[in-house]
């Protein structure tokens, strides 16, 4: 096939499902476990070399700083789709354009973003209620992590441009190598120079600019036809509109869900910085039990844009069911086992035992309800690969935000302002997503799918 070279693409429209899903999946997820190294390891560091408000610190600016990443990656998923089409659809010509378009939109919302998040610092830790025993060492944090806030923007937008065309192997062997970068440089910033939590925040913006520049040098070299060419780079409107046609909806969702995680993390933040440490724990935790259904929701997006492109509708929702099964077997195993090992888990962070009581509570309460989550991630990949992001976004906002919020709202001053009850707000918006999900699948499988944005 002229511009395609086999080995750096993956064409999803033929083969087995299972191990087109398994192939794709298995780097990606690999990938995404090197990439939540960065503040994992940040908060390891913190939590065993810095004390517990340091580590309180870094754990309550992860909603402010999944805002910005979140509605960047919401422009990240529309152009993958995109390019995913084109490719599945062998419209070679409209591909280039759109890495053109795509990238040159990442260089604009990198000077965009940089300069919200270091204005934006203060005003949102002070709108959070950030304890003052947390607030300078959160500021510092912050202001350093935004100022190379354009090295993650870069990667992930190159690695995701990587995915719409199959390939999830080069991305993980980036994040590797960046990934030790980082677990080195936060031992060498914080136990030999001392730098305490400066010395964290540097060690990952200069990690991040590294998987940046590995991934410009990819693109750049490339003989394949997602080549990035300087000389091109330029905005085609109507592939933007397209872009944003599918990607704003996905941005719009995640930048509100992000916003009310934030009343969440308030809520927490009342109790004070031992809680507030055992939530950030148990958020790490989270995040990796996550992992899984996060990369198979992205190769349903793959594989659905792919073989809509192709016109293989019924490879699509073939593709969909396996992924779901695959992500609620995998999430349930690694679900089961930080549970049995709770408490060992929690240490990884702190010492403080206070902080592993609270980081113990949340883990044991929420975390076999991820499993409603498997469904949501996985469906709302699907829709998206189809074109259909409207659909997610509503309904995940309904969930994640209103009902989320309504219930914190009514447990904390009609019921009981507890940490457990606080903490259940998470599975209270999965389960509601889940059903309001699955009941807009069986409507549309009654009643017909709109077209494809592309």
């Amino acid at each position: 096939m002229p511009g395609i070279k086999k080995g750096t693409t993956r064409d999803m429209t033929s083969g087995n499902i299972v191990m087109q899903i398994l192939m794709f999946s298995l780097p990606l997820m690999l990938g995404n476990i090197f990439q939540m190294l960065y503040n994992t390891v940040d908060s390891i560091v913190v939590g065993n070399f810095v004390g517990k408000e340091a580590l309180a610190a870094v754990g309550s600016t992860t909603m402010i700083v999944n805002m910005l990443v979140f509605f960047f990656n919401g422009f990240s998923i529309g152009a993958c789709v995109i390019i995913g089409q084109y490719f599945g659809a062998r419209d070679m010509d409209k591909l280039h354009r759109s890495v053109e378009t795509t990238m040159a939109m990442t260089f604009i919302f990198c000077a965009v973003m940089t300069a919200i998040g270091v204005l934006g610092v203060k005003p949102m830790l002070r709108f959070m209620s950030t304890p003052e025993d947390v607030f300078e060492d959160a500021t510092t944090y912050l202001t350093i992590y935004f100022w190379g806030f354009s090295g993650l923007l870069i990667y992930n937008m190159g690695s995701g441009i990587l995915r719409a065309v199959g390939d999830t192997t080069r991305p993980l062997y980036f994040l590797i190598l960046t990934s030790v970068l980082n677990i080195i440089l936060d031992l060498l910033f914080v136990l030999g120079f001392h730098m305490g939590i400066d010395g964290v925040a540097y060690a990952t913006i200069i990690s991040q600019f590294v998987s940046a520049v590995l991934t410009l040098v990819l693109l750049t070299r490339s003989r394949d036809i997602y080549r990035l060419v300087w000389k091109d780079l330029r905005v085609d409107l109507k592939l933007l509109g397209r872009i944003f046609a599918v990607g704003l909806p996905a941005g719009i969702q995640s930048v509100i869900t992000a916003f009310s995680n934030i009343f969440v993390q308030s809520y927490v933040n009342f109790f004070g910085s031992s809680c507030m440490a055992g939530w950030s724990c148990y958020n790490k935790l989270d995040s990796f039990i996550m992992l899984p259904m996060q990369s198979m929701a992205m190769a349903a997006t793959t594989f659905v844009s792919q073989n809509i492109g192709a016109g293989k509708t019924k490879r699509a929702d073939q593709g969909s069911l396996v992924t779901i099964g695959m992500s609620v077997g995998v999430t349930f195993v690694i679900a089961l086992v930080l549970v049995i090992f709770a408490r060992p888990s929690i240490r990884l962070f702190s010492k403080d035992e206070s902080v592993i009581e609270f980081g113990m509570l949340f883990l044991r309460t929420n975390t076999f309800f991820l499993l409603f989550n498997c469904v949501n991630h996985v469906l709302a990949g699907a829709l998206r690969g189809r074109g259909d992001s409207k659909a997610p976004m509503v309904i995940m906002i309904t969930a994640f935000v209103v009902l989320r919020q309504i219930y914190l709202f009514v447990v904390t001053h009609y019921v009981a302002n507890t940490p457990i009850l606080v903490g259940l707000g998470y599975p209270v918006g999965w389960v509601s997503c889940c059903i309001l999900e699955v009941s807009y699948l069986l409507y549309r499988r009654k009643h017909g799918w709109k077209k494809s944005a592309a």
